[in-house]
């Protein structure tokens, strides 16, 4: 009975047995997790953005539409923001340096980027929010301007968010 349990032992998870007998190999896999994690966290930060980006087109073409071209540039200047965060975050290298190369990850410096990520999710229902004001604004003018001014703020801080992000993740904070 007990060559029998070993053998099963033996066999229920070969990958951690290979990796007990490679020296660092653990730490490559973490790494290699780690970067994925990374990745597709940052895609799908991007796709909620890339969202309320076509969102934020289509209602500049419906002020254009709707003879509110006084706006229609303010409003381009909010779209051309929020473009700028999603290119720099789904276009960030995949996986950085100072934190995935070390296979002991500082405490501190991964709760720091796990804020900064539960931030974009934050900043993605604020940009979501804010555009639900726009739309609600259109047939306000007086209240449109500030409204639009907010997307653009709400998009910059998204960027300065993703900047102080990498930041901690390279170590050059």
């Amino acid at each position: 009975m007990s060559d029998f349990f070993e053998k099963v032992s033996s066999q229920v998870d070969p990958f951690k047995k290979l990796v007990s007998h490679i020296p660092g190999f653990s730490g490559y896999v973490e790494r290699q997790n780690r970067r994925d994690a990374d990745k597709l966290l940052r895609e799908t930060v991007a796709r909620r953005f890339e969202e309320q980006w076509k969102r934020a087109s289509n209602l500049q073409a419906d002020m254009a539409g709707n003879g509110m071209l006084m706006f229609v540039d303010d409003m381009e200047r909010a779209s051309l923001a929020l473009r700028t965060f999603i290119d720099k975050i789904s276009t960030a290298a995949r996986g950085y340096s100072g934190l995935f190369d070390a296979v002991k990850i500082n405490e501190k410096e991964l709760e720091a980027i796990y804020q900064f990520d539960a931030a974009f999710f934050d900043l993605a229902d604020q940009v979501k929010s804010g555009l639900d004001n726009v739309e609600a604004s259109m047939g306000d003018e007086a209240a449109l301007p500030a409204a639009i001014r907010n997307i653009t703020s709400i998009a910059r801080l998204a960027v300065e968010t993703f900047e102080r992000r990498s930041e901690v993740v390279t170590g050059s904070r």
